[in-house]
């Protein structure tokens, strides 16, 4: 089975009533995958989802979700890299510089509000314009910070899905954790374990097809050498019920 129709078949069988639907708009979404490379193989942090969860029960995920209106608005401790937007703003249709933001800014909310691990530096006096979801960053006296942040694909979930996101998969390196919150990840939480995989292993062979490519060109950045932000950019998406495999240009 083709590579294409893999993802076609395994998004058909988490979206059985898709044929039907009429056309959604797909959601601004962020995915934060996050790398140690201390060791000889890489490994990269996956958690699993809780068993009685409606989507992808049980299931080895990337911690993710959608972007908050409010994201862009977040003082962060150093602005995302230049090199960074200019990758976000590629594509179509064309975004704000804020937009960008928001989206690398999600990928940190996410992977702190599901994991308990916060990238962020101490930033004296400004932490007090954080709540909510931000709570975690304000009481270690923590700024978000995306400097550390790369953007590894981009991928459009199919149309007739009733629920679709435009997501950004970004990567950062671990030792960009500078904050840990107990207690996030617990047998009835949405995850319900943490664990580092190296690439290539079994927990990896059960992913969502579609994250399984994104990690196929994270492992193929990696093995190059060190990130670079000057690295072709993919960018996964359907039409004519197929899926196609683009670079984004600008």
């Amino acid at each position: 089975m083709t590579e294409a129709a893999q993802v076609a078949k395994e998004e058909k069988a988490e979206e059985k009533e898709a044929d039907h639907h009429p056309y959604f708009r797909p959601k601004d979404a962020a995915t934060l995958i996050l790398v140690d490379r201390r060791g000889p193989i890489p490994k990269v942090l996956v958690g699993r989802r809780h068993d009685k969860v409606v989507f992808m029960p049980g299931k080895f995920v990337f911690p993710g979700g959608r972007v908050d209106k409010t994201d862009h608005r977040v003082p962060v401790a150093a602005p995302i890299p230049q090199e960074l937007e200019a990758n976000l703003l590629k594509g179509s249709p064309k975004i704000a510089p804020s937009r960008a933001k928001s989206l690398a800014i999600a990928a940190i909310r996410e992977a702190c509000e599901e994991t308990g691990l916060c990238l962020g530096r101490k930033i004296e006096g400004t932490t007090q314009e954080l709540d909510g979801a931000w709570k975690p960053f304000a009481d270690a006296g923590l700024l978000p910070d995306p400097s550390g942040l790369f953007l590894i694909a981009r991928a459009i979930t199919p149309p007739g899905r009733v629920r679709r996101f435009d997501t950004r998969f970004f990567t950062a390196d671990a030792s960009a954790i500078t904050h840990r919150v107990e207690g996030v990840v617990h047998a009835d939480a949405e995850l319900v374990e943490l664990v580092w995989v190296e690439l290539g292993s079994r927990p990896l062979a059960d992913l969502h097809a579609m994250t399984k490519n994104v990690l196929g060109e994270l492992d193929r950045r990696l093995s190059t050498g060190p990130l670079r932000h000057d690295a072709p950019v993919p960018f996964f998406h359907f039409y004519g019920g197929k899926m196609h495999k683009d670079i984004l240009g600008g």
